[in-house]
């Protein structure tokens, strides 16, 4: 009778046993995802090698101040804006083109650049470095993100025409070498944290429990998935319509 009692007392239920299988399972994929973020700080860390011959590889466009402004006494001043929200765009051509379908058919119109905007957290962030007077060169404004539900507050300066576009070819003059057992393993472990299952594990129990699909829609239109799409559809008719 004791060596009954001892035996079942031993035995596992099956709740318990799945409860150990399942934190074996997330131990291993904590440990995998924390050797993926390991290698991608060692693959972005990787030093450069100056080329022996730098090469071009197509153009880049980005913004200068204009002369006319440059040559004021306010020159340098606009300068040290524009080297913090500057932005640069990389075509194989000088005329940065990108395909767009009109009416069935596919045309090509250029691509549109614009200045960087300033987030709300950059805004009071001491990296960035902005002066009470470079503040008042730029305007608040939000912008509601209908997939998110939310308000979003950013910064946009209010005088870009101080600015203009100019193109130059990209040159390189340094690469980055390959590792390619490096790229093995971390291309392995991608495939395996982005399956289905996996990545929401790694949601839950470390980025916390997700919530989108279980969140009810609010009752306002901008506030719905449907109306975004319909919102975007309808400003593309309108586009094309103008172009004729």
């Amino acid at each position: 009778m004791e060596n009954d009692n001892l035996l079942s007392s031993r035995l596992r239920s099956v709740r318990s046993r799945k409860r150990t299988s399942r934190k074996d399972v997330e131990k291993q994929i904590r440990k995998k995802y924390k050797r993926s973020k390991e290698l991608w700080n060692i693959r972005r860390n990787i030093p450069l090698i100056p080329l022996d011959k730098p090469c071009q590889r197509g153009f880049v466009r980005f913004f200068v101040v204009r002369e006319d402004v440059m040559r004021t006494k306010d020159g340098d001043f606009f300068d040290g804006i524009l080297k913090k929200i500057n932005t640069y765009m990389y075509s194989e051509s000088r005329q940065f083109l990108k395909k767009k379908r009109k009416f069935g058919r596919r045309i090509y119109v250029e691509r549109e650049q614009k200045l960087s905007r300033i987030s709300s957290y950059s805004w009071n962030d001491p990296k960035l470095g902005l002066t009470p007077r470079e503040r008042q060169c730029f305007l608040k404004l939000e912008e509601y993100w209908p997939v998110r539900q939310r308000y979003d507050t950013y910064y946009e300066f209010i005088e870009p025409w101080r600015f203009i576009l100019r193109i130059r070819p990209n040159m390189i003059t340094h690469y980055k070498p390959v590792d390619f057992e490096l790229e093995k393993e971390y291309a392995e472990l991608e495939s395996y944290l982005g399956q289905h299952k996996v990545s929401g594990i790694i949601h839950k129990t470390m980025h916390g429990k997700p919530n989108p699909w279980k969140m009810k829609y609010k009752s306002d239109k901008t506030g719905s998935t449907k109306y975004f799409h319909y919102k975007m559809f309808a400003t593309e008719i309108a586009e094309n319509l103008q172009d004729l």
